[in-house]
């Protein structure tokens, strides 16, 4: 009997294994699927890694095989003694499964180090972004040309089809109220990665890195931070909307108009938004030239998603969030309303809850008060 469920037992076990395998495999298409390139990096780094993956397939056989063959070859039995026949070295073999290897590593390095300096090379003729990586969300400024003033906007990166899009990333900026000697703020270090069209790049503290982009399908493809930066990393989503060059100028030049209902004329919303919650002190919502501390919200509106493409943008979202956004999204930002950004002693990662640990003396927000500022900022196109 106990034989019998050893001999079961091992049947399951296999079984599990099986199916751990075959449920690995099966990935809806979520658009961050590295094996389904659309972008012109991600084709290169696909088309380098299956001859790798077939040479690494052919040398795991080999060593499973031999392991496997060599354990019942000589795997004890009745009648002969425990202790094999003890041989010397072969100096052939030694230098054979030396030389071997490090030919396979000198071949792979090639085209390896070839990529990366290709991929490396300022391109041509590109469309410029500045990306800077903070807690947790990213912001995306477009320069401003002939005359025009830039276009700051979160959490959605636009670009053409068909253009190089030149990606200067960096995790310091002007707008953030911590940094180093006094200088602009850094945030942590953060990744850069939209695996359907190039591969990772590192986002530094006082350093620029660069990442080139290019597709010629038109899609939304998502992004995600790749290197732990906190509390909220894994929420630090993003999307890539690659669209027609028509239909980017036509969102650019709509980015750049003035918001058609500025604080002025917001009534309550505006009294709400920059005296009795101070929301001014993070965000703006009345010039999308501006980088600032928390999401710039000048065109909120015309964005599918928000909380760092984590949420889709809809009213009853937008008010959950406005209420009690760590209740939402892990934030370290339980002091946020002691002050604004950068006020000694204030520790403000993260939008503060309204209805939550709110300090004595603070208003707590209703349902009514975030509806009113929900509907002003869904009036922000």
């Amino acid at each position: 009997m106990t034989n019998r469920n050893s001999r079961r037992g091992r049947w399951w076990l296999l079984l599990a294994g099986a199916a751990t395998v075959a449920l690995a495999a099966c990935s809806p298409a979520n658009g961050k699927n590295t094996l389904a390139p659309h972008g012109t990096n991600a084709h290169q780094i696909d088309n380098l890694i299956y001859p790798i993956w077939i040479v690494a397939v052919i040398v795991g056989l080999i060593v499973v095989g031999g392991t496997i063959f060599v354990a019942l070859r000589y795997r004890q039995r009745p009648g002969r003694s425990d202790r094999p026949k003890q041989i010397h070295g072969n100096l052939t073999v030694e230098i054979l499964w030396t030389i071997i290897p490090a030919v396979i590593l000198a071949v792979i390095a090639v085209p390896t180090i070839s990529l990366i300096f290709k991929e490396d090379a300022t391109p041509s003729n590109a469309v410029e972004v500045t990306v800077v990586g903070k807690q947790w969300w990213w912001e995306f400024e477009y320069p401003g040309a002939n005359g025009q003033p830039p276009v700051v906007t979160a959490d959605e990166l636009h670009i053409p089809t068909g253009r190089n899009i030149d990606l200067s990333l960096k995790a310091c900026d002007p707008s953030l109220p911590y940094g180093v000697n006094n200088g602009p703020g850094c945030n942590v270090i953060h990744s850069f990665w939209v695996p359907e069209l190039a591969g990772k790049e590192d986002v530094v503290p006082g350093q620029t890195n660069h990442l080139t982009l290019r597709t010629s399908t038109a899609g939304t493809y998502l992004g995600q931070c790749a290197q732990y930066c906190g509390l909220s990393h894994a929420n630090m989503h993003f999307r890539v909307i690659a669209q027609s060059p028509t239909a980017y100028d036509a969102w650019l030049s709509s980015q750049r108009q003035v918001p058609a209902v500025s604080l002025a004329s917001a009534g309550e919303a505006g009294t709400l938004f920059t005296k009795t919650f101070a929301c001014s002190n993070c965000h703006t919502t009345s010039s999308s030239t501006l980088s600032t501390y928390g999401p710039n919200l000048s065109h909120l509106a015309s964005r599918s998603t928000f909380a760092s493409g984590y949420f889709k943008l809809t009213k009853s979202q937008l008010m959950k969030w406005i209420m009690n956004a760590p209740g939402l999204i892990p934030m370290q930002s339980q002091d946020c309303r002691k002050g604004p950004p950068g006020s000694p002693g204030v520790t403000c990662v993260g939008m503060p809850s309204f209805t939550q640990n709110t300090p004595k003396g603070m208003p707590v927000m209703t349902t009514a008060q975030a509806q009113i500022l929900a509907t002003y900022l869904l009036s922000l196109k």
